[in-house]
């Protein structure tokens, strides 16, 4: 029993100590183009990838924040010809080459960090939605074992817990699970995908924590939706009343 204690004790001065290294190994740099500010920079993000970077706004679709050419329009191609199982949801930018380069480092080369810098953005930008949505709950998407073990961590969940710091509204990790080992997403097209994740998720947390619920789901990109939909119809299932959710970039049609 001593020994479990002091094995958790480890690890939490583990984590911590690594989280310390990786603000000393990247201290300051700006997410996008890798520039270190040479001033402090509240937002981590220089002036030149501010201007240029495509932050969402509007036109945009009223059902999944992708941004629209014109603005008679109200809903995306995809939106007016699929259902989707979530109410609404919102990115921070569209996909651009500098925003998907910063993801990637923040998904597979273990710059864990960047996830405060894409929450206090999601926030900044959203911050109203959160309680005009009503949100009861935050659920960040899962990845599989298997992958979890091959990265070291799940970047959405990272993420989740980042907004749900800066916003105080709970954060569930461990209620939606993945249970089926799915092929990579970016190489199927959207009816491949759709079957990709038939039936991945499973809910197994607390039932009553989704009864008549508001939920967030939060993911770091949105391209057909195929994730957040079946991840969404497997809430619904369970008992949340509303799901929506929000991501850090997102594609432009398909």
């Amino acid at each position: 029993m001593k020994l479990d204690k002091v094995i958790k004790k480890a690890i939490i001065v583990f984590t911590n100590t690594g989280e310390n290294l990786l603000s000393l190994l990247y201290p300051n740099i700006c997410p996008f183009c890798g520039r270190v500010l040479v001033t402090e920079n509240k937002g981590r993000i220089c002036e030149r990838c501010q201007f240029r970077l495509p932050y969402i706004y509007e036109p945009r679709c009223k059902k999944c924040g992708q941004p629209l050419e014109k603005e008679t329009q109200e809903y995306c191609w995809d939106c007016e010809h699929h259902k989707h199982y979530y109410e609404k949801g919102v990115a921070v930018w569209g996909h651009h080459p500098d925003v998907s380069h910063a993801i990637y480092q923040f998904k597979y080369h273990n710059r864990r960090i960047y996830s405060r810098f894409f929450a206090k953005e999601m926030v900044k930008s959203y911050e109203f939605y959160f309680y005009q949505w009503n949100i009861d709950v935050i659920v960040p998407i899962p990845i599989s074992r298997k992958r979890r073990r091959e990265r070291g961590y799940n970047q959405t969940e990272l993420l989740a817990k980042e907004i749900g710091k800066l916003t105080r509204i709970p954060v569930e990790t461990k209620g939606l699970i993945r249970i089926k080992e799915t092929r990579a997403q970016k190489v199927l097209n959207v009816r491949e995908r759709r079957k990709n994740l038939k039936d991945a998720f499973r809910w197994t947390g607390d039932g009553n924590m989704l009864d008549e619920r508001n939920i967030l789901l939060v993911d770091d990109i949105y391209t057909t939706g195929s994730t957040i939909d079946e991840a969404a119809r497997i809430l619904k299932k369970s008992g949340a009343k509303n799901v929506y959710f929000m991501t850090i970039s997102i594609g432009q049609g398909y």
